[in-house]
């Protein structure tokens, strides 16, 4: 039996929020989970859009690479 196992080099994920203290949780928290995997971050966007109404709308897209 032949067992091989590759590993991640990099990941790309999304993040939206209607404030930044909660987009700031979420990105936090999925750093804490990438790290266990060896990923840590390479780079972070971010943007916000003011909808309609006028509610501010915050998203950020942040890239992992292996350390």
């Amino acid at each position: 039996m032949n067992f091989q196992l590759n590993l991640m080099e990099d990941k790309v994920e999304f993040f939206e929020a209607t404030n930044l203290q909660s987009l700031q949780k979420k990105i936090e928290g999925q750093i804490d989970e990438n790290r266990v995997i060896m990923l840590g971050v390479h780079s972070v966007s971010h943007q916000m859009h003011v909808t309609e109404n006028g509610q501010p709308f915050f998203t950020a897209v942040v890239h992992f690479k292996k350390k």
